[in-house]
């Protein structure tokens, strides 16, 4: 026998021994959905819940993108919901302006430890507020006991009433200042929007330039997100979107698409589940900000009991969630919510696999339908997420041999 041929038989029995070893156990047990497939049934299980229109992106490792979408764009005409529309980025567009914030700090132009005082003497005062006591980084992290007193709608006739109506700055934090304290600066942890407007203010001043401009300039302009966009005090948005939904009641569903975000400065962006893909993939590859920033970015306190119901295991850096995968290890995001558009999202550390998935119907109407809809998205950001999880990985492998497609080996090391 030659060496050749002894070599093509020892490479048959190895190949013998993974089938017998690995392809059995599969015929045994199918596998379960391809990531794919799944994202398409997470955003048919959203939309069964009642939530009008879903669309959802994931980004594997190597840029391949995969997009579902479910349900309706418009209640009225029935047409379908674009996989490329826009919708109000709301609270995500946090994690903007703390990305503007700690490039700063980067500069040397201001620090975490400044005092809002430091930046804006006077303007947080009265009823126990006292600026000089509050910190850049305690703003950012929602630990500085600012209350938030943002108007809002929760009736149809409160929406149709209020839905144009436009709020400066200074009008926003002095809701607040008529409120004393949740606590003491530092001594615990609050949401706080009211806290995202003061930080506005500060790049204002430390920077001579709108903090919106400041994010064009240093953010979506670099990175090419054309798609992300201030819409200011214009309470319309760019085609193609959804049209925005909110449910205040059994049998009341309203089309709250058109109105002016409360607060226009840091909540009018508009975006794509393409654009908000590339920016958490940018700031967690380390293409925005320094190493030092983006680790006191990633420097995490708990989140309130309240809001661990929501995203349970969650903490809270500077602007930037940290919640657990059910695979193992954890993912960061900022999820939004505003005027019917629900958006959650995800990246993991190394900012090379992410998932987004906005939702155009707010079941803000009952704890339990707030609680049901997160809980679904959060769902489908798991389940994409864990796509590159060692064990869909193997099962990715058994697949291909069965389908005669080859797959790419893992790296070594990998896990």
């Amino acid at each position: 026998m030659t060496s050749t041929l002894r070599r093509h038989l020892a490479v048959a029995l190895v190949v013998a021994t993974l089938l017998a070893t690995e392809v059995a156990p599969a015929l045994a047990h199918p596998a379960g959905p391809s990531p794919v497939e799944q994202l398409r049934q997470d955003t048919e299980a959203i939309h069964a819940l009642g939530v009008s229109g879903v669309q959802a992106r994931m980004i594997a490792p190597d840029g391949r993108q995969s997009v579902a979408t479910s349900g309706t764009a418009d209640l009225n005409t029935g047409r379908p919901v674009p996989s490329h529309g826009y919708f109000r980025m709301a609270s995500t567009s946090k994690t903007l302006v703390a990305t503007v914030v700690l490039q700063l700090e980067a500069e040397g132009r201001l620090s975490l430890d400044n005092t809002v005082d430091h930046w804006l003497p006077g303007v947080v005062r009265g009823d126990g507020n006292d600026g000089s006591r509050i910190t850049i980084r305690q703003l950012l992290q929602h630990t500085s006991g600012i209350h938030d007193d943002l108007p809002g709608y929760t009736t149809p006739e409160e929406y149709y009433q209020q839905r144009h109506d436009v709020y400066g700055p200074e009008q926003l934090v002095a809701r607040a200042m008529a409120h004393a304290p949740d606590f003491p600066p530092g001594e615990g942890w609050e949401y706080s929007n009211t806290g995202y407007v003061l930080l506005d203010m500060i790049i204002q001043k430390a920077t001579g330039q709108p903090a919106h401009q400041e994010i064009e300039d240093r953010i979506l302009r670099p990175l090419g997100l054309d798609q992300t966009r201030w819409a200011g005090t214009s309470p319309a948005l760019p085609r193609p979107h959804a049209k925005a939904y909110q449910l205040f009641g059994p049998g009341s569903v309203v089309d709250v698409t058109h109105q002016v975000p409360v607060d226009h400065e840091n909540l009018s962006w508009v975006t794509t589940t393409r654009d908000e893909n590339g920016f958490l993939r940018a700031l967690l590859a380390g293409r925005l900000l320094p190493g030092r920033q983006l680790a006191e970015m990633k420097q995490t306190v708990p989140v309130n009991a309240e809001v661990q119901q929501l995203w349970p295991g969650g903490r809270y850096g500077l602007g930037l969630v940290e919640r657990p995968l059910s695979c193992g290890g954890t993912y960061w995001s900022h999820e939004g919510g505003d005027g019917g558009y629900i958006t959650l999202n995800g990246v993991t550390g190394d900012g090379r696999r992410s998932a987004v998935v906005s939702m155009s119907e707010a079941r803000g109407d009952t704890p339990e339908h707030i609680l049901e809809q997160e809980n679904a998205a959060g769902a489908l950001i798991d389940h994409a997420l864990c796509a590159g999880s060692p064990s869909t990985l193997h099962q990715e492998r058994l697949d291909a041999a069965l389908t005669r497609t080859p797959v790419p080996p893992e790296p070594v090391g990998a896990s």
